[in-house]
């Protein structure tokens, strides 16, 4: 136990728990102060946290470990500025070089909080295996990948609950809340770490919910019934389903599965704000709202703690008051946060790694495939790889329920959503990030640019080359009825399967070819010049085919780096914003 577990963290600095291994010639941890500190450090006790009682360690298994060893009293410490004397027998060492920028580990922080947990985990690099036993985990239930991989895309779902558990947290909103999905975040990490994607996810969307195999807290398996039709956060808390359960219906509604869940409750905000010495944020208006306790004039403030966690809960004074605005002003808060908690006055402070290290491991519950600080501090590793100003936060593009009179709840919008799904599916960036392949050859290209027809203009049929069945019928109703290609049929499967999806068109309908690109996002490589064919009543028509690289009605096939689906707003985390 520590100097703060033993009540005097008020004469307490973290960083003077640092000592100097004379074997290593690195900085070490000391967890007991009270235990006299040798100058060569004795043999290692098998287990850091053997001090608890038995079954003290929280989320974890007691497990016994051999008395450490006596260690000899160290000689007194020396006046600063004194000169140092070595230890007998030994000649003295040169205090270590400091470690260059480049071994500085990027924090990171998320879900309204997940996100810090991210850099906590990265500080933890320096930590010793005390920290384990902060950790609590909860089983994956067979719902995640196994685990991020090194070699991978990594997929991080973080969860914010509305749990209200911990001191002076009763009083917002519903005391009794079992925990739901308040806040949600899929965290998506590209393959070769140059960007990333914040994906909120409404908590009033309506979802179907599979049926979700839980571990019960006696170890036996149950099965809890799926419900269709639902708001998403009953995804967590309702009917006792677990983080798994969440992690299903993320999967479900975005066909991308999470490598790993975080879940963090109101504490995470309030202490691991203070810990970095507060988060400035900025507000374009003057703010008083009873319910979420925040009251703060125009222009930018330092909050931390109860006001910070009052700031991210706030709704009802920003935007248009409900749960879509609270999403955008937390967006920006945890933008704030990350370049706080990646700025030198944060890495290069011993004491506020450690305040971060200790507030992030007590703040949050992980699945049982990143239950330790050495899991924590290898994805902390590959998540500060990325530059924040490639890391985009956006929101699944919704509109507002049609089957309510009183708007509360809200749908997919169908096209715009599935395209961002499918952004995050194939490791597309929303920002613009340098391209590994080659460009398109030049006439290639060449054969999107130049006038275009009318979408009434365009006369083309549909056949599936690949796709899944039924999809030429989709695209069809598509066209027909959102983008106005009304002169379009479905010409029925083709005569062989294909890779990419093409359209193939006459040099005299090259303005009609070029304009249907514009609508489905065909690249000039898809476009293919050729003969002209004829549809049912005789017209000369193009002939477009799904391959097995159509992704959806609507769905936009050419991806690229830097574009965004119309109507997808998305912001990066190195812009300050006002909230509105």
């Amino acid at each position: 136990m520590d100097a703060q577990g033993r009540g005097r963290a008020e004469d307490f600095d973290p960083a003077d728990q640092w000592v100097l291994n004379p074997d290593t010639g690195e900085y070490e941890l000391r967890l007991s102060t009270s235990a006299p500190q040798s100058a060569v450090p004795g043999p290692r006790p098998a287990t850091v946290g053997a001090a608890r009682a038995p079954g003290a360690a929280r989320g974890r298994t007691a497990q016994a470990s051999a008395p450490a060893p006596e260690r000899p009293v160290p000689a007194p410490r020396r006046r600063r500025g004194a000169p140092q004397e070595p230890p007998p027998g030994r000649r003295g060492r040169r205090r270590p070089a400091k470690k260059s920028k480049a071994k500085r580990i990027l924090a990171w922080t998320g879900g309204t909080l997940a996100f810090v947990v991210l850099g906590t985990a990265a500080a933890g690099y320096f930590y010793l295996e005390h920290l384990n036993d902060n950790i609590q985990s909860s089983p994956d239930d067979g719902a995640s990948t196994g685990g991020f991989q090194k070699d991978k895309a990594i997929n991080i779902l973080l969860i914010g609950t509305d749990k209200r558990t911990g001191a002076g947290n009763e009083g917002y909103g519903d005391s009794g809340s079992v925990g739901h999905a308040d806040t949600t975040i899929l965290l998506h990490v590209s393959k070769d770490r140059s960007n990333a994607t914040a994906l909120s996810i409404p908590r009033d969307l309506i979802v179907d919910v599979p049926d979700c195999p839980t571990t019960q807290e006696d170890g036996t398996k149950k099965v809890i019934p799926g419900s269709t039709g639902v708001r998403f956060n009953t995804s967590l808390g309702q009917d006792g389903r677990t983080p798994s359960c969440t992690m299903r219906t993320v999967t479900e509604l975005t066909g991308v599965t999470p490598d790993n869940f975080m879940v963090a409750d109101f504490n995470a905000v309030k202490t691991l704000t203070s810990a970095v010495g507060g988060v400035e944020v900025c507000l374009a208006k003057d703010i008083d709202d009873p319910d979420s306790h925040l009251k703060l004039s125009a222009g930018t403030h330092t909050i931390e703690g109860e006001e910070a966690l009052a700031f991210v809960r706030t709704r009802h004074s920003v935007g248009f008051g409900g749960d879509l605005s609270r999403i955008q002003i937390q967006q920006q808060f945890l933008s704030a946060l990350m370049r706080k908690l990646k700025s030198n006055d944060t890495l290069t402070s011993p004491s506020k790694m450690v305040k971060l290290a200790e507030a992030g491991t007590e703040a949050l519950t992980v699945d049982s495939k990143l239950d330790s600080i050495g899991k924590l501090k290898d994805l902390g590793l590959e998540l500060g790889k990325l530059n924040t100003k490639n890391l985009t936060f956006t929101t699944v593009p919704v509109v507002d329920n049609p089957a309510e009179k009183v708007k509360a709840t809200v749908v997919l919008k169908e096209g715009p959503a599935e395209q961002v799904f499918a952004m995050i599916r194939d490791d597309v960036s929303f920002t613009e990030v340098k391209q590994k392949e080659k460009k398109e050859a030049a006439e290639v290209a060449a054969r999107l640019k130049g006038t275009k027809s009318e979408p009434a203009d365009i006369r083309v049929r549909v056949m599936n080359g690949g796709a899944p069945d039924g999809s030429a019928q989709k695209e069809l109703l598509f066209l027909q009825n959102e983008a106005g290609v009304t002169k379009s049929e479905n010409a029925g499967d083709a005569p062989a399967d294909i890779a990419k999806t093409t359209l193939e068109y006459a040099p005299d309908q090259a303005e009609q070819a070029r304009a249907l690109a514009e609508i489905l996002g065909l690249s000039g490589a898809a476009m293919k010049p050729g003969e002209s064919v004829t549809n049912a009543q005789g017209m000369p028509t193009m002939t477009l085919t799904l391959g097995k690289d159509f992704k959806g009605a609507g769905v936009k096939l050419n991806a690229r780096s830097g574009q965004t689906p119309e109507g997808v707003e998305k912001s990066t985390a190195d812009k300050v914003q006002c909230a509105k």
